[in-house]
């Protein structure tokens, strides 16, 4: 084993970065003696020097000056884990080109600058880590990338936002409204005072991306994902589903599709709320867990569930980063890293999908005909009807057939018109299909 240090410059220093300092500062030993690596920590940046700090942190060790810590000689790989774009990209920058490795859990700054980071960091020799920037302490990273490098994966389904997942959970599980459900979260820490991060689809977009160039070989950015939140989410769609065999959750779904013409496939990055069946494996998976889905050719269907968020789970993926960047460090390696082309994106309203759709009408002969006749029209076929109510409260409850995103959107647009049509309360995919 080697005496030699590995030395660290860590940038930021919350819920992650605390989380790392501590287990490395508790297990320099186990780690020296299952890897082979002395890892020390010679300074860490942060934004306010005054700011009150876990009792571990070492406080000689802080500084404000971020660059000088992405920029010092003696300092080998850098960690990052403030988050955002600005000033992460610039310091990551920095610091691969002062041929220092990087480890990030950015999974913003990746999902948009991954490709030209990683092109970045082969230049000068160096990698970059990224396990820790989807799904937290599940090694789902360096599973597709290195145990799954040569599957021909055909789809990666996932939910891969804790705060999410808890607010749906809560909702189904305890009837409470959506607004109620997303105050607990917060109550709990699992949602910022300002959730549209997560309620938006948005951090689980970013992370899709992440996953589909990965599993797919492909160069897919934010800008590719087709995206949904949970907002419109009510406790009447979880009553309609519970009957039906069905739960709800916000999914990331990313997929391979095979081109007709037998040339190059297209990939679909979408996420959305979907009602999945209750004896899908992702249906059991509660509060603010994370479960990965991955389905290929070869290795058939694998699952990989556990804590998607929080310090230590977080900071326990960051250290596995570390390590492997410290080892190639070490013996002169470099990751493998292959440049990926850009993706082919499958238009979304090329998609196909069941639908669950509910809508309130007026309660008077004819209004299902009408309906109907519209969905026929748009070539939208009905697999199931259901009426909910009578008079001024009447829902017509459907779920189709497979139908393209289009035919189905269009199909909406024109029941909305229709006399006796008042409004469309619900409107789900379903997984499945």
């Amino acid at each position: 084993m080697s005496s030699i240090p590995v030395r660290l410059g860590i940038l930021g220093c919350g819920n992650v970065g605390a989380a790392l300092v501590k287990i490395i500062l508790d297990d320099q030993s186990l780690i020296e003696s299952q890897t082979g690596e002395v890892l020390e920590i010679a300074a860490i940046a942060v934004r306010d020097l005054s700011a009150e700090r876990p009792s571990w942190v070492p406080r000689e060790l802080l500084t404000d000056d971020p660059f000088s810590v992405a920029t010092d000689p003696s300092i080998d790989i850098v960690v990052e884990v403030m988050g955002g774009y600005d000033p992460a990209k610039a310091l990551i920058e920095e610091a691969l080109g002062s041929k220092k490795s990087v480890v990030t859990a950015n999974k913003t700054l990746l999902s948009d600058f991954g490709e030209e980071i990683a092109a970045l960091a082969r230049s000068h020799g160096r990698d970059v880590f990224f396990e820790a920037a989807v799904a937290g302490g599940i090694p789902l990273i360096r599973s597709l990338k290195v145990s799954l490098a040569a599957e021909r994966v055909r789809r990666v389904t996932g939910i891969v936002n804790g705060t999410t997942n808890f607010i749906l959970t809560k909702m189904s599980e305890e009837q409470i409204s959506y607004r109620d459900a997303l105050n607990r979260a917060q109550e709990l820490g699992y949602a910022e005072a300002d959730p549209s991060a997560d309620v938006e689809g948005i951090d689980a977009s970013a992370k899709a991306a992440i996953l589909a160039s990965i599993a797919f070989g492909r160069r897919v950015q934010l800008s590719d994902v087709s995206r949904e939140g949970i907002t419109s989410v009510t406790l009447d769609d979880f009553a309609f589903a519970k009957r039906h065999g069905y739960t709800l959750k916000l999914l990331a779904i990313c997929e391979w599709v095979e081109s007709a013409q037998g040339g190059e496939g297209s990939i679909s990055v979408r996420v959305h709320p979907a009602m999945v069946p209750v004896t899908h494996p992702l249906a059991s998976v509660r509060d603010a867990f994370n479960a990965v889905f991955v389905e290929g050719d070869s290795v058939g269907e694998l699952m990989f569930y556990g804590r998607g968020a929080g310090g230590m789970p977080t900071a326990s993926a960051v250290l596995g980063d570390i390590i492997d960047a410290a080892h190639n460090l070490r013996y002169g390696s470099m990751e493998r890293h292959v440049a990926r082309p850009a993706a082919r994106i499958l238009a979304f309203d090329e998609l196909k999908y069941q639908f669950y759709i509910a809508i309130d009408v007026s309660d008077r002969p004819g209004v299902l005909a009408q309906v109907a006749t519209v969905f026929g029209d748009n070539g939208v076929s009905i697999m199931s009807m259901e009426q909910v109510g009578l008079g001024s409260e009447a829902r017509l409850i459907f779920i189709t057939h497979l139908a393209k995103e289009r035919a189905l959107q269009k199909t909406l647009a024109e029941v909305r018109n229709l006399d006796a049509v008042e409004r469309l309360v619900g409107f789900i995919r379903v997984l499945g299909s």
